[in-house]
């Protein structure tokens, strides 16, 4: 077992902080207060977190009117989406420079990644928007808390508390391409008992996926359908339980390479997700003391089919099973007023298996296997001083495959001033080969995780009484041993022996860094302007590589979000929105360019009363023509229209 340097020095000034004296880190009394729980896995004001976050409050959600969550994520600091078409496409979410399966994604600290995906990674398409959620985007590796797959970040998204007497909420749009959107939920809650319960209806007809004008004409739609619930229960002053529930049925269309060309065209073939999480848990909290332990179990599991119509023996052409088992163990310790430390214990299983009926074999055997995952992790908040708040951690990792890996982080928030907040973080990140690389016919039990080590660091600084708010922040990542396919077509490696179409290997790395910038101002008392900018440079480092030096595929070399917003007297709002995206290119070669491209939204609300609103948009103003992945189609202009109620 090999232990980092970084690992001990982690914990030798976790140690050396235990015992020194301090005195208590307050938050400035005239800065917002915003709480977050992804950075640290505690709730924690965001002005003492030094990790480079960002979070979208329920009013931002509504004020989007967007319905796809990636749509929405697009627009943060650091964040890129590609879509194979319209919605329901395969879609990927890039934080800063890193692949999209590098991106733990979490419901309520539940992760949603797919074990049976060939990277194990979370497709973003099935992701829909609740208007009473807040969103935390968290940038760089963070392997420490979160584990495998955080070597970009974390994405969590974080529902309410139900609470006060029973309430229902009802929000119904509709809009081109045939699409219609309906989400309702109730809700109580009092000291003893809370509960909330919600479902949603999303479809539309969609564009096609292969791309008009090089000859797309059939619309590819989307279907999803979901439901929610939660409950917690007061057991007694000290105890508390909670249980959680998620589950989406998602129906897509897609494009695909007929026979006897092969080549990318019009198809009638079309795939079924469903995804189901649930968590139960219980919390130990007593009144007047420093401990707090939480005890829970969660299980994941997302089944997937492909068809193909055209297809002469079994219509079926892809089928998989992921599902993962996790126990864990989360607990706190107030050493002092000033020094909380925080630890876990998790033991997960994750489990796949896949086939892939042919005309040739309509009834294969399926593939599948197993992996055992335990970890333990400690970190320390502390606050030395008043104006300085220090993260520290470290996590040990036992994989019954590839072995043991390691990992430590530090972050530091220093208010230098009232008004000014330095942050800086250091973490390493890594990603422990997927199900399907290790033991699908491609797959190989050699494999080493994928390692990152990455920083930032940043400034925020707020004028005039918080009315304007600017930050900047520079970020690098390096990553190693990323894994790839590795072909056998004309190789002479004598593993292609047993495996001769190819297999998974260690065979890549890569350096990205750049620049994020923000901006958010109260310009009047109606008028309210933000603004973010990310430049990116991402290329591959592997000197033995071909592609040595050429850029990452889809990693954009810029991207600029801004928004324009008032508030007129008599209960209406209107916005302009504008993203660009600079050019990027498709392929890992740089031979397929992408072109740069804008996109204008104009939104507008109207408050009826405090129970019911309307609203409408038009989203893509300018008809841009634009594709974000090589050859397939893009969304036109399109005219939304809702009415959200309240009862």
């Amino acid at each position: 077992m090999f232990i980092s340097p970084r690992l001990v020095l982690g914990a030798s000034v976790v140690a050396f902080s235990i015992v020194s004296t301090s005195i208590v880190s307050t938050a400035s009394a005239d800065a917002p207060e915003v709480v977050v729980v992804t950075a640290t896995g505690i709730q924690q004001d965001l002005a003492r977190v030094g990790d480079s976050i960002t979070v979208l409050q329920p009013e931002q959600i509504r004020a989007s009117q967007l319905t796809v969550a990636s749509d929405l994520l697009s627009r943060t600091p650091g964040v890129i989406v590609t879509r194979n078409g319209g919605a329901g496409g395969t879609t990927a979410l890039r934080i800063r420079g890193a692949d999209t399966d590098q991106t733990v994604v979490l419901f309520d600290g539940l992760k949603l990644n797919d074990p049976s995906s060939t990277g194990g990674g979370y497709n973003f398409a099935n992701m829909l928007l609740d208007d009473e959620s807040r969103i935390e985007i968290l940038r760089g590796p963070q392997s420490v808390l979160w584990g495998s797959q955080a070597i970009g970040g974390v994405i969590n998204v974080v529902t309410p508390q139900p609470e006060g007497p029973l309430s229902a909420l009802m929000r119904a749009e509709l809009g081109g391409q045939d699409t219609g959107f309906v989400r309702g939920r109730v809700q109580s809650g009092d000291d003893r008992f809370a509960w909330r319960a919600g479902a949603n209806y999303y479809s539309t007809e969609g564009v096609s996926a292969f791309d008009e004008d090089l000859g797309g004409r059939e619309r590819d739609g989307y279907r999803n359908v979901g439901a929610d619930f939660t409950a917690s229960y007061q057991l007694n002053e000290a105890v508390s339980a909670e249980v959680r529930t998620r589950y989406a049925d998602a129906d897509s269309d897609f494009d695909g390479f007929p026979a006897p060309l092969f080549s990318f065209a019009d198809t009638p073939e079309h795939g079924e997700t469903q995804e189901l999480i649930a968590y139960a848990g219980v919390k130990v909290a007593a009144p007047g003391s420093r401990w707090t332990h939480r005890l829970g179990y969660a299980y994941t599991d997302t089944d997937r089919q492909n068809f193909d119509p055209l297809q002469a023996v079994t219509t079926t052409t892809f089928k998989s099973e992921g599902e993962n088992k996790r126990l864990e163990y989360f607990g706190t310790f107030e050493v002092t007023p000033a020094y909380q430390l925080s630890f876990g214990l998790q033991s997960e299983k994750a489990q796949f298996r896949s086939a892939a009926p042919s005309s040739f074999d309509p009834n294969p055997l399926p593939i599948g296997d197993d992996v055992q995952l335990d970890s333990g992790f400690a970190q320390l908040q502390a606050s030395p001083i008043e104006p300085l708040s220090i993260t520290l951690g470290v996590r040990y990792d036992d994989h019954d495959t590839f072995g043991s890996d390691s990992s430590a982080r530090a972050a530091v928030a220093w208010s230098v001033a009232e008004n000014t907040v330095l942050r800086a973080t250091y973490g390493e990140g890594f990603k422990a080969p997927s199900l399907y690389q290790l033991y699908s016919e491609y797959g190989n039990t050699a494999l080493a995780p994928e390692e990152a080590e990455g920083w930032d660091a940043g400034i925020e600084q707020r004028f005039a009484d918080n009315r304007v708010v600017v930050s900047a922040t520079y970020f690098a990542r390096d990553t190693d041993n990323l894994i790839d396919f590795f072909s056998c077509f004309g190789n002479a490696d004598p593993r292609c022996a047993n495996q001769p179409f190819g297999f998974y290997e260690n065979i890549a790395k890569t350096k990205a860094e750049g620049v994020e910038l923000a901006f958010s101002a109260q310009l009047l008392d109606r008028l309210s302007f933000s603004a973010n900018y990310t430049s990116y440079d991402a290329k591959n480092e592997e000197r033995s590589s071909v592609n040595f030096g050429a850029d990452l595929p889809r990693r954009p070399e810029n991207s600029l979000y801004t928004d324009l917003s008032y508030a007129w007297p008599v209960g209406l709002t209107t916005s302009i929105a504008v993203q660009r995206v600079g050019k990027s290119f498709d392929d890992a070669a740089n031979s397929i360019e992408l072109d740069a491209h804008m996109l204008v939204d104009l939104r507008v609300n109207y408050d009826l009363s405090q129970k019911v609103s309307f609203y409408g948009r038009v989203q893509n103003l300018t008809d841009e023509d634009y594709a974000t992945t090589a050859n397939y189609g893009s969304i036109g202009r399109t005219l939304f229209g809702g009415v959200r109620l309240n009862f």
